[in-house]
């Protein structure tokens, strides 16, 4: 019995067991461990071999949970058939627990936001995603890949781009290359700043990333005017500064924080 890969689903199964075996290693944060998307188990297999880890996975695919079933004595009650960016967390662990997996290329940047939003209960995350996706992530300041996925992760992790795999190592091939990423959560424990002021100044500020900071925050610039009862000459006071005649991103984290600090 094989699975069938199904492109609504964006699946392209990994079939090199050496990238497999690394990919595993590669997590060394110990204890309870939730799989995404574990397919026919290349993953799986090596991490129930860990006895350091205490594995949960969650499949959307029910094709993919019946193979699982069907191969793996120890899936059974490991394995829930559901979607990860609608399953609340707790379903499987009450603390703690690292994320891995192959994250489906479709939804990559969804996972990562519900990471985001788990943040202070997950030590780490080992995955692998489309290798354009984890070079925008692991890239700092100054990049042209550096964006908005960049400044939120790197707000609560140090992020390590690990090795690129090729597109021979699946079945079906994907179009483009992979590469394996390395999430683990800093010690950042605050901001410093409103973290949904943070979360818009970084999302306004690269809906027009090749314009300078002037003009893509000048809804916000025009809305703290308003907001403050502003002169003109107040106005032109705020965007004279030096910061608004870069682009975004030229801004480390921390300047995104100073910079939601004076939109306040």
């Amino acid at each position: 019995m094989e699975v069938r890969a199904k492109k609504a689903l964006g699946q392209h199964f990994l079939t090199d067991q050496s990238i497999a075996r690394a990919i595993v290693d590669a997590l060394d944060s110990p204890g309870d461990v939730l799989e995404v998307g574990p397919g026919m188990g290349v993953l799986t297999q090596y991490l129930w071999q860990r006895k350091d880890l205490n594995v949960k996975a969650v499949e959307v695919d029910a094709e993919s949970v019946d193979y699982l079933l069907t191969h793996f004595p120890e899936a059974n009650g490991r394995v829930l058939l559901g979607d990860f960016l609608k399953v609340n967390p707790d379903v499987f662990f009450k603390g703690n627990f690292n994320v891995i997996g192959n994250f489906p290329y479709n939804i990559s940047s969804q996972i990562f936001f519900k990471v985001l939003d788990y943040r202070e209960r997950i030590p780490q995350v080992v995955c692998m995603v489309q290798k354009e996706v984890a070079e925008r992530i692991a890239e700092g300041p100054g990049s042209k890949t550096y964006g908005i996925l960049s400044v939120l992760l790197q707000a609560w992790y140090d992020i390590e781009y690990l090795f690129t795999v090729g597109s021979g190592c699946f079945a079906p091939p994907p179009k483009v290359q992979s590469a394996v990423i390395r999430l683990r959560r800093g010690s950042r424990t605050s901001l410093g700043c409103d973290e949904a002021a943070f979360k818009t100044v970084v999302k306004t500020a690269f809906g027009q990333r090749r314009k300078t900071l002037r003009n893509s925050l000048k809804p916000l610039i025009l809305k703290k005017a308003e907001k403050e009862g502003w002169s003109a000459e107040d106005l032109a006071s705020f965007t004279a500064r030096p910061v608004f005649e870069l682009r975004p991103e030229r801004l480390s984290v921390e300047d995104f924080i100073a910079l939601t600090n004076d939109f306040a």
